[in-house]
């Protein structure tokens, strides 16, 4: 990896980090430099305005999110790719109970600013609704199947709020295995 690849990169993986501990709104470019280890006025060879280190924040969490759906795929068992993306959302609890969801919060936070990046951030969490309601679709749930995706996804999302509200990851847990269960009836 060239060295100009290496700051953009590690300002990436700043942003990406901060925005979800502190919020696009309250994180400054300052602030991103500093973690990143790169000095303030080279932010701006890369990344000409604020947007521009979102909508790169938002590409990465994308390629993360394609290459976790790629790992999944490989999954002989459709229920197992679906347990997979229950433990995935369930995943570092104890840091959802500090900063909620990393995706529903930034869609959340987005969704509520407007805009092109907001768009796109919604895709994330519609690729993630879609990859869901695949997988519904190959238990042979043609009928349900976008149903029982927004309802899994919607569980998750709302779990994680409340496991944020009250500062406990037990939220998180009993809801991940209640899921587990009504996955096998589903």
């Amino acid at each position: 990896m060239s060295r100009k690849n290496d700051k953009r990169d590690r300002l990436v993986d700043a942003a990406d980090e901060l925005i979800y501990q502190k919020t696009f709104h309250t994180t400054t470019l300052a602030d991103i430099a500093a973690k990143a280890d790169v000095p303030l006025g080279n932010v701006y060879y890369y990344f000409k305005v604020k947007d521009e280190i979102l909508l790169a924040v938002v590409q990465k969490r994308e390629a993360e999110l394609q290459s976790l759906f790629t790992v999944w795929d490989q999954l002989p068992n459709v229920r197992d790719r679906l347990r997979s993306f229950i433990e995935e959302n369930s995943r570092g609890s104890d840091t959802i109970a500090r900063f909620g969801c990393s995706l529903g919060s930034l869609c959340q936070e987005l969704g509520k600013q407007g805009g092109d990046v907001a768009l796109y951030a919604a895709n994330l969490m519609r690729k993630t609704l879609s990859w869901v309601e695949k997988q519904f679709k190959a238990l042979g749930k043609e009928e349900s199947a976008l149903s029982l995706a927004e309802y899994l996804i919607a569980s998750l999302q709302g779990i994680s709020l409340l496991t944020l509200t009250f500062k406990d990851p037990a939220f998180l847990h009993r809801q991940s295995k209640h899921l587990e269960q009504w996955l096998e009836t589903a």
